[in-house]
């Protein structure tokens, strides 16, 4: 029997709009989310190695199934130039059934390449 559908979004941050756009280009064409959104203009404050520290930064939100999300974790650890990047979860409790049935659609089992 298949899991249930769980519609997850996940939160991602990045250096810059290239990292953003390379990184959005490789979960989609592993299949591993419907939607990658680009928010562009956060400051991000953070302890980093013992001090308090600051950096411009972009928003990645990532539309997926709960059950791509150890993929798409393992696809962003090794594909994000930090460290230590973001990566937090969020289930999608409700939404348009349309939006969520789209997700669902797109969220494939096989990648495009």
């Amino acid at each position: 029997m298949l899991p249930a559908f769980q519609p997850t979004m996940a939160c991602v941050t990045v250096p810059d709009l290239e990292t953003g756009r390379r990184l959005a280009a490789v979960i989609l064409q592993n299949r591993l989310a419907a939607c990658v959104n680009i928010i562009p203009g956060l400051e991000s404050h953070y302890w980093w190695e013992g001090k308090i520290d600051s950096a411009q930064e972009l928003l990645l939100l990532i539309k997926t199934s709960a059950t791509r999300l150890g993929e798409l974790e393992r696809c962003v650890k090794s594909n994000h130039p930090y460290q230590t990047p973001e990566f937090i979860t969020f289930e999608i409790d409700s939404g348009s059934k349309e939006y969520l049935g789209w997700i669902a659609e797109n969220v494939a089992s096989t990648p495009l390449t």
